[in-house]
């Protein structure tokens, strides 16, 4: 989809749609007073009389105006300026967009009070807007006959100067919010559309398209390879199990060699540790760790960053049959430590044992891995808020820092050792889980026990990659978090 950066007057701007973007400051600024003083007072009277607040995320539409080339006003609130970080910037014009796309090949413009640029750079608000043009029209109704949205013919952002930066910016958040959009609509796919071979084939076309290495291995290789761990989780299911590996190399021989590390269970019944079928329904989206790592080193393709980073995406489903894993098997991983099953349904971290184990053989010298692996994150973060477990503090800051830039939240989580012991088992290595108490910290715990001396951080997205509602700038589903970090973190590396 085009977007664009023009400095002509926002009365002069044709489009179906034109949003704008007003805090509740006292007075209206330059470019916003021009679209009212062209209306005849329209958006000073509807203040005025308090049919808009300009509260975050309301939103009002003027069906066509008179005095400007735009068809239509969309007024959207973002509150106090002084308080509208990017996050809530890039939700209010998200609740504004996704009303303008509800009719096909729709245009829009896009112009911003300056109360709310004061806070916020030019560079932020053109990467937030192509992102956003991008994300908006995608809903989780793909099978639908007749979808909600439609993409738009071409959107346009007011800025009274485009600087070299600016421009740049657009590009960066077209790519973000284009892999953004091929997470959220591999997640929003049903078990019986994506499962590892169908994850595998989608990600070989996107990689071709945009010049990624990749190898995939099918299980007798991952057999050959010693990923007891992962294909144990496999054998349950009639669908076999998948390690894809994409590879950018757009730095030099000196450049560190960074590895993600996505988990992939494309189902997730719980194995003979059962899930309740209220907690089964959403299981399509346990592959949201793949599925963002893979959306990460599209963009990075994309926006041709000169990094070194390989994705690994282990792919499996964690299915009941006669030849599933059981409570008390005890499994080898590849990096030959043994595991004794006590929950089936902690699944996810045998498949980034071996997956984290290989990727440190391969050559990785900064690891993040990312999955929806514990429902005690949820429990301790929330919804919206992205676990960090620092295997490496330096890392976990580099992370931390990025997703402030990108509008996605994080949190550190302890790492402390008496965790440890937790996980011990007589007839074992370890056991594949500790007690109910802390038990997204010991699953962390678990993990590390796969990276050896490799500097890591483990990040648990069960909250904040799928929301069960939705909202005025957003519908439920996935939620393409935590890419915007992921790609933030990588330009930082440059």
């Amino acid at each position: 989809m085009p977007v664009s950066i023009t400095s002509e007057s926002p009365v002069k701007l044709e489009a179906d749609w034109l949003i704008v973007i007003v805090s509740n400051s006292e007075s209206l600024s330059p470019r916003v007073k021009s679209i009212d003083e062209a209306t005849g007072g329209v958006i000073t009277s509807l203040v005025a009389t308090e049919q808009f607040s300009c509260k975050p995320l309301e939103t009002l539409c003027i069906y066509r105006p008179q005095g400007i080339a735009a068809k239509n006003i969309i007024l959207a609130g973002v509150g106090d300026a002084s308080t509208c970080a990017l996050r809530n910037f890039r939700h209010s014009l998200l609740a504004a967009l996704r009303q303008c796309c509800t009719l096909p090949e729709q245009t829009v413009g896009v112009v911003v009070d300056d109360s709310v640029t004061d806070g916020l750079t030019s560079e932020a608000i053109a990467g937030t807007f192509a992102d956003a043009a991008e994300v908006a029209p995608v809903d989780a109704d793909i099978y639908k006959a007749r979808r909600a949205r439609s993409e738009f013919a071409n959107a346009t952002l007011y800025l009274p100067a485009a600087s070299d930066a600016a421009m740049a910016a657009l590009s960066k958040g077209t790519a973000i919010g284009q892999a953004c959009v091929i997470v959220k609509n591999l997640v929003n796919r049903t078990a019986n559309d994506i499962y590892p071979e169908s994850f595998a084939a989608e990600s070989l076309k996107l990689a071709e398209a945009v010049g990624l290495e990749i190898s995939i291995m099918d299980d007798g290789q991952l057999a050959e390879e010693r990923m007891g761990a992962m294909l144990a989780v496999a054998q349950g299911s009639s669908r076999p199990a998948r390690l894809v590996k994409l590879s950018w190399h757009g730095g030099t021989q000196d450049s560190p060699k960074i590895g993600i590390v996505g988990k992939g269970v494309t189902f997730d019944s719980g194995g003979y540790s059962i899930k309740p079928s209220d907690s089964m329904i959403s299981m399509k989206a346990d592959m949201a760790g793949a599925a963002s790592a893979l959306g990460a080193i599209i963009a990075v393709a994309k926006l041709k960053l000169p990094v070194n980073v390989t994705a690994y995406l282990g792919l499996v489903e964690n299915m009941i049959s006669g030849n599933a894993y059981r409570l008390g098997d005890v499994l080898t991983a590849r990096n030959g430590t043994t595991i004794e099953i006590h929950n089936t349904d902690a699944e996810g971290r045998l498949v980034l044992a071996d997956v984290l184990a290989y990727a440190v053989d391969d050559g990785a010298e900064q690891l993040v891995d990312l999955a929806t692996l514990t429902g005690a994150c949820v429990i301790a973060l929330g919804e919206e808020i992205t676990g960090v477990f620092a295997g490496d503090s330096t890392i976990a800051a580099e992370l931390n820092t990025a997703s402030q830039a990108a509008g996605e939240y994080f949190w550190d989580m302890p790492m402390h050792d008496h965790f440890e012991p937790l996980l011990k088992s007589s007839v074992a290595d370890c056991k594949n889980v500790g007690p109910r108490w802390g038990s997204a910290i010991t699953a962390a715990k678990f993990l590390q026990k796969f990276v050896g001396d490799t500097p890591w951080v483990h990040l648990d997205i069960a909250g904040p990659s799928w929301a069960d509602s939705g909202t005025a700038w957003r519908d439920a589903g996935a939620t393409a978090d935590p890419v915007r970090t992921l790609v933030e973190w990588l330009s930082r590396k440059t």
